[in-house]
């Protein structure tokens, strides 16, 4: 397969609707030279639950607003500590995965690709997803264990693969030499999708070029798949943030100056909530948690 680069995607819905119901309007990112869809939790129709308790409105005990009860102003305790608090990320039962059937290639893959991760020499069981099923990027940065011909390998979702079948996974050539014999070139696989084996934290990426008035951020290092970025307004309400084919929410109105407050909702509803996070020009920012692992 061929070497692929960061690719636009053109009405990713009409890919996606058959999983789930995404919008059918994409939206033009200001600045961004892209255009993309807010594809919500398309890619995982089988694992994605609701959250619980969720609300747009920063309220009673809610640790954005620093306090424990509805006025702000009397600095009341707020959920889990001063700078990072998480209403609602006790682990609970994830729905089992789905078992996709397909087949694997491999192109020269580097950790370079669609989901604007950066190339890595020291990680390369990583792969590309078709196109229907990267769901305009959902998958990025998610985990997959591939049964192959000759052992069983987890890779992560780096980039896409638009010329690929559905169920179909473009491997590096290091994950694919480890499933099958490099000269068979295509071998038949099945997958599913598993937790990432993370280390502290997730991780706020801010791209190159953000600003308060544009405002691009990408989530790093999380163990599921992200469902969901808000931030904070000086309104005092979260607001969601689409996220793009090439793995970025982007606020096109800006965030204004920062420092920021962040919830992070996984597919299985957890959610993880950052305040006081800085933002800038390529910046990287750690939260204070990482998702929960899911109960057997």
């Amino acid at each position: 397969m061929g070497t692929r680069g960061s690719r636009a995607v053109d009405a990713i819905c009409v890919a996606t609707a058959i999983l789930a119901g995404c919008s059918s309007n994409p939206s033009a990112v200001s600045g961004a030279g892209r255009t993309g869809v807010d594809p919500g939790n398309a890619a995982f129709p089988d694992g994605a639950v609701a959250v619980r308790g969720s609300t747009n409105q920063a309220r009673d005990g809610d640790p954005a607003r620093g306090n424990g009860g509805s006025d702000p102003e009397r600095g009341g305790q707020a959920a889990g500590d001063g700078r990072s608090g998480s209403p609602r990320n006790a682990a609970i039962h994830c729905a089992a995965p789905k078992l996709h059937q397909g087949k694997a290639s491999f192109y020269p893959a580097t950790g370079a690709g669609n989901c604007s991760f950066e190339a890595s020499a020291q990680d390369r069981m990583i792969g590309a997803m078709n196109r229907t099923e990267y769901a305009g990027s959902a998958v990025c940065g998610t985990c997959v264990l591939v049964h192959g011909p000759k052992a069983d390998i987890t890779i992560r979702i780096v980039d896409q693969c638009p010329e690929c079948s559905v169920g179909q996974i473009d491997l590096s050539q290091e994950a694919f030499a480890k499933i099958a014999d490099i000269p068979r070139g295509i071998v038949p696989i099945t997958w599913s999708f598993v937790p990432c084996s993370v280390q502290g934290p997730i991780v706020y990426h801010f791209m190159n070029g953000s600003t308060q008035w544009w405002t691009a951020v990408q989530i790093r290092n999380h163990q599921h798949a992200i469902q969901k970025l808000e931030y904070l307004g000086s309104d005092w309400r979260f607001h969601s943030v689409p996220r793009l084919d090439y793995n970025f929410f982007v606020q096109a109105s800006g965030m204004g100056p920062g420092p920021y407050t962040f919830r992070v909702t996984d597919i299985h509803g957890h959610v993880l909530q950052d305040a006081g996070i800085p933002g800038g020009d390529n910046v990287d920012s750690p939260g204070r948690r990482q998702f929960p692992a899911c109960l057997p």
